[in-house]
């Protein structure tokens, strides 16, 4: 039978999504955080979960009604028809596939600075932050290592994943610690008599392009494996919250024992001018910690090699998914008979990884091409989860969020302001990430006949003019962000956010009770009955 394996629980699922979050982005993420923004850094990180927590809420309710493999590139599709829903899908597979080589080049990177004599050569993996020859060869054996562990079974990558989610929490806790107690420099926090020596601004744009949202975008993992979950409707929204508070204690502590033990002298030319090949090693190398320094080179490999791993089970879910929508070959929406793995899409995907590793060869600049994407299928989750409000009144909600009303509007505008956040000319990237997509999807639109574009196409209108728009005040906006400054800063966000509500209303209103969602009425009604059956046996074993 062509079905996945539900055998997963909660605390499965909820290490799957810190798995996913605690990856590269804490080996790097503070030094870049701190980069951009000096002490008030430790703000991105706050401002992030707040952003990242109103999408999430979004999806999780979205999660429980339809516990589906690679859930995430079908909900827009039930909502709007198959234009928005493949762009929000185009865009969401290319942020998360593109995590996978980016993982394993973290490990490179960190590797390239081991400090042992017998280690010399691998300083020649890495030069001006991009891998050699030598080192795209160890990354690409990384790569199939996260393959392999996913290859046989979920289980195996549950547990594995499990142990190895545990060891990412117990090595960022023990350099929290350490740093904290051997090395900290209160004065760091107001170093050049200022808590936010590049302004405020700066804090906002650390929030989009240091890796704080690309490391947050672990919490779709465990929604895009409910396909798997044992209890959906208790375990999804337990796993995605739960996993973004613990990741935001992490990351919070990890960016202020960062702050607090850089050495004051390499400040004297400002925080802009901090540079580190592996950030937290460097910083126990200069204060002698040596039993950190290895355990931090030991986790170099796990933390990124986990989120990999994580990364490439959730990926083969989101081509399954794409299929089954339409979208993709049917070949690649088949399942292994015995272990209920979509090994067709994963090799796509490891095709896909390959590339992106051969092209960009660098944390930092692969690192913004997800943030970007993922900022735009954002969007989608909070318009989507209100819309079905509307539209699918009929379905089985095993949980029905309170104060979604608000949460919704203002997950969107928060995710717009992100994006802007980002600067000018990295948004402009955004249509062309788009664009490439789109000859894919005119091709199965064409094999179809065109069946049902037309009202498809007027529910995606609003998406189109809105991603123009966000370009063009992108352009046109303040200095701060890289535009030209013809809209100055502070009024450029207060028109981010009027316009977004606009949007928001216009994209809720063009929903419709599409055939998608038709389809997906089978999946719910089997939540539905499920759910049932789990209630008559809880009270059946009372009663005993």
């Amino acid at each position: 039978m062509n079905t996945m394996h539900r055998k997963m629980g909660t605390f499965a699922l909820m290490m799957t999504g810190l798995g996913s979050i605690i990856g590269s982005g804490w080996l790097f993420g503070a030094w870049k955080a701190a980069e951009i923004a000096g002490p008030a850094a430790v703000f991105s990180w706050i401002i992030g979960m707040v952003v990242i927590l109103c999408i999430a809420l979004s999806y999780s309710e979205l999660g429980a009604m339809f516990p589906e493999a690679g859930g995430m590139v079908k909900y827009t599709q039930y909502s709007h028809g198959s234009f928005v829903g493949f762009l929000a899908a185009w865009a969401n597979w290319i942020a998360i596939v593109s995590v996978i080589p980016v993982e394993a080049i973290a490990s490179v990177q960190y590797m390239s600075s081991w400090p042992w004599d017998w280690a010399k050569w691998t300083h020649s993996l890495v030069e001006n932050g991009m891998l050699t020859p030598k080192g795209l060869a160890i990354a690409s054996v990384l790569i199939l290592i996260y393959f392999f562990l996913n290859y046989w079974t979920v289980s195996l990558f549950a547990k594995a994943n499990s142990l190895i989610t545990i060891f990412k929490i117990i090595i960022p806790g023990a350099t929290i610690g350490a740093l904290l107690f051997v090395g900290f420099h209160g004065e760091n926090f107001t170093y050049g008599h200022s808590v936010a020596p590049y302004g405020w601004s700066s804090v906002l744009t650390a929030v989009a392009t240091s890796g704080i949202v690309f490391a947050f975008n672990g919490f779709q993992s465990p929604i895009n494996m409910a396909g798997e979950a044992k209890k959906p409707s208790r375990s999804i929204p337990v796993a995605v919250v739960g996993s973004v508070l613990i990741a935001t204690v992490i990351y919070t502590l990890l960016q202020v024992a960062f702050i607090g033990s850089v050495d004051p002298s390499m400040l004297v030319n400002g925080w802009h001018h901090l540079n580190f090949n592996s950030p937290f090693a460097d910083l126990a190398i200069a204060l002698n910690i040596n039993w950190l320094v290895i355990l931090l080179y030991v986790d170099a490999f796990v933390s990124p090699s986990g989120t990999g791993t994580t990364y490439t089970a959730t990926t083969a879910r989101m081509i399954y998914g794409m299929q089954k929508n339409g979208y993709m070959p049917g070949v690649l929406g088949k399942l292994h008979p015995i272990y209920g793995v979509p090994r067709p899409a994963m090799f796509f995907n490891l095709a896909v990884c390959f590339v992106f590793l051969f092209l960009f060869k660098g944390w930092g600049v692969l690192a913004e091409v997800i943030s970007v994407a993922t900022l735009i299928s954002y969007i989608t989750g909070p318009i989507t989860v209100m819309t079905l409000r509307r539209t699918g009144k009929h379905l089985y909600r095993p949980l029905r969020l309170k104060g979604l009303r608000i949460i919704a509007p203002c997950g969107f505008i928060f995710a717009s302001l992100t994006l802007y956040w980002a600067r000018w000319p990295l948004t402009g990237q955004v249509l062309f990430i788009m664009i490439i997509g789109l000859p894919v999807y005119f091709y199965y639109q064409a094999k179809m006949k065109w069946k049902g574009f037309h009202q498809d196409f007027r529910a995606g209108i609003w998406m189109v003019v809105y991603l123009l728009s966000m370009m063009c005040i992108s352009y046109l906006g303040s200095e701060k962000f890289g535009g030209i400054n013809i809209i100055p800063y502070g009024w450029d966000m207060i028109i981010i956010a009027c316009l977004s509500l606009v949007f928001y209303a216009w994209a809720v209103k063009s929903g419709f009770e599409t055939e998608y969602l038709q389809e997906a009425n089978k999946v719910n009604k089997e939540m539905r009955d499920r759910d049932a059956i789990m209630v008559a046996d809880s009270k059946q074993k009372a009663a005993l």
